[in-house]
C-alpha cells in the first residue's frame, strides 16, 4: 500500500430541513388549528480515529464528503427525520488543520477519539411553533439552516515512542530491521527509505516500544534538498529520538551536526526533544578509529555516545535498555 501522510479534502455538513405550514381538519374539533412540523436536523461531519489504518492515500480517490439535508416537516406536528452523520475514519495519530496549513483544528491522537468537525444545520419551525393566544392560526414556517462547508487538510503523524533520525546510508534500517519484526528496505545507496516505517520493540515479556524510521536528512533538508524535512512530522510526538551516525563514514561530527542544523531549522520542539546519539557500523571500524570517532563525537554533542553495529548486534541490548529507560523516564515526566 502506498503510504500518503498529508491530504486535502472538501467538508458540507447537511443542511437543514425546512418546516411547514399546516392545519388540522378533523371532524369533531370545532376550530382545528396550526399542525406544521418543524424540520429536522442536517447532518454532521464526524472524524474518528481507528487502528487499522496507517496511510491517508484513501483520500486520494475520495475527496469530497457531503452530509444529507435533514428530513422536512409534515402535518400532524410531525419533525422530519435527522440525517445520518458522516463518519470520516483516519488513521491514529491525524491532524486536522484550516486550509490555511497552519490553523489546528483537530488532533485524534488516541484510538477511537471522535470530533465533529462541522454540525448539521438546525431543522426550520414549522407554523405550531408560532402558535400562541393572540395568533391562533399563524401561517410562517421557517426554511432550514444551512450546513457548513470547509477546505481542510489532512495530516498524519506517526504515534511512536522513539524516532530514528540521521543523515542517509546511517543504517537506519538496516537497525530497525535487526531489533524489530518490521522489513524496511535495506540497500547499499541513498534514500532507500522513501516513507516512514514503524516498527515494535520487545525487551522480554513486559516491555515494548514503538520506533519510527523516517528517511534520512542531508544539509540543506528545510529548504528541500533531498527528500526535504516534512518527513520530521513523525518523529514530532516521540518522547525520545535516537541519532544514528555511520561511523565508518569518516567526520562524524559534521555528520551529527548536518542533522542538529536541520533539527534546530524545523523546529516544533525537536531540538529539545532528548537524543540519544549512538555509532553504527563498528563492525566495520578499526578499535582505533572506534576510540577516536567516539570520543570527538561524545566531546561534540556533550553527552555519552553508544557504540553499535546493527550488522553483528555489538552493543544493541545496551542500547535499546538505555532508550527503553529514557521513554520511560519521559512517560513519568508528562504524567506529572
Amino acid at each position: 500500500m502506498k503510504f500518503l501522510d498529508q491530504a486535502k479534502i472538501y467538508l458540507r455538513s447537511g443542511d437543514g430541513g425546512d418546516g411547514v405550514t399546516a392545519f388540522r381538519r378533523e371532524k369533531y374539533i370545532e376550530f382545528g388549528g396550526p399542525d406544521g412540523g418543524n424540520g429536522g436536523r442536517g447532518g454532521d461531519i464526524v472524524f474518528l480515529a481507528v487502528e487499522n489504518l496507517n496511510t491517508l492515500i484513501d483520500f486520494r480517490y475520495t475527496q469530497h464528503f457531503r452530509a444529507r439535508k435533514g428530513g422536512n416537516g409534515s402535518g400532524s406536528d410531525r419533525t422530519g427525520a435527522g440525517a445520518p452523520a458522516v463518519v470520516i475514519k483516519v488513521p491514529i495519530g491525524t491532524e486536522i488543520l484550516a486550509e490555511d496549513r497552519a490553523t489546528l483544528l483537530a488532533d485524534l491522537d488516541r484510538p477511537g477519539k471522535r470530533v465533529v468537525l462541522l454540525q448539521g444545520g438546525d431543522g426550520g419551525f414549522g407554523n405550531t411553533h408560532y402558535k400562541s393566544s393572540t395568533n391562533r392560526a399563524p401561517r410562517r414556517a421557517d426554511k432550514g439552516f444551512p450546513g457548513a462547508e470547509a477546505w481542510v487538510w489532512l495530516r498524519l503523524k506517526l504515534i511512536a515512542d522513539a524516532g530514528l533520525v540521521g543523515l542517509p546510508n546511517a543504517g537506519k534500517s538496516t537497525f530497525l530491521a535487526a531489533v524489530s519484526a518490521a522489513r524496511p528496505k535495506v540497500a547499499d545507496y541513498p534514500f532507500t527509505t522513501l516513507a516512514p516505517q514503524l516498527g515494535v520493540v520487545r525487551l522480554g515479556a513486559a516491555e515494548e516500544f514503538v520506533l519510527a524510521d523516517i528517511p534520512g536528512l542531508i544539509a540543506g533538508a528545510h529548504e528541500g534538498a533531498g527528500l526535504g524535512d516534512r518527513f520530521l512530522g513523525h518523529v514530532e510526538r516521540a518522547a525520545v529520538l535516537l541519532h544514528l551516525i555511520d561511523g565508518a563514514a569518516g567526520d562524524v561530527v559534521r555528520a551529527w551536526r548536518t542533522v542538529r542544523t536541520e533539527l534546530a531549522a524545523y523546529g516544533a520542539g525537536l531540538p529539545e526533544k532528548p537524543a540519544i546519539v549512538a555509532l553504527n557500523k563498528a563492525d566495520a571500524m578499526t578499535p582505533r578509529e572506534q576510540a577516536g570517532r567516539r570520543a570527538a563525537l561524545a566531546k561534540a554533542c556533550g553527552s555519552p555516545v553508544a557504540l553499535v553495529s546493527a550488522v553483528s548486534g555489538a552493543g544493541m541490548a545496551e542500547l535499546l535498555r538505555v532508550v527503553m529507560d529514557r521513554i520511560h523516564a519521559e512517560r513519568r515526566s508528562r504524567a506529572a
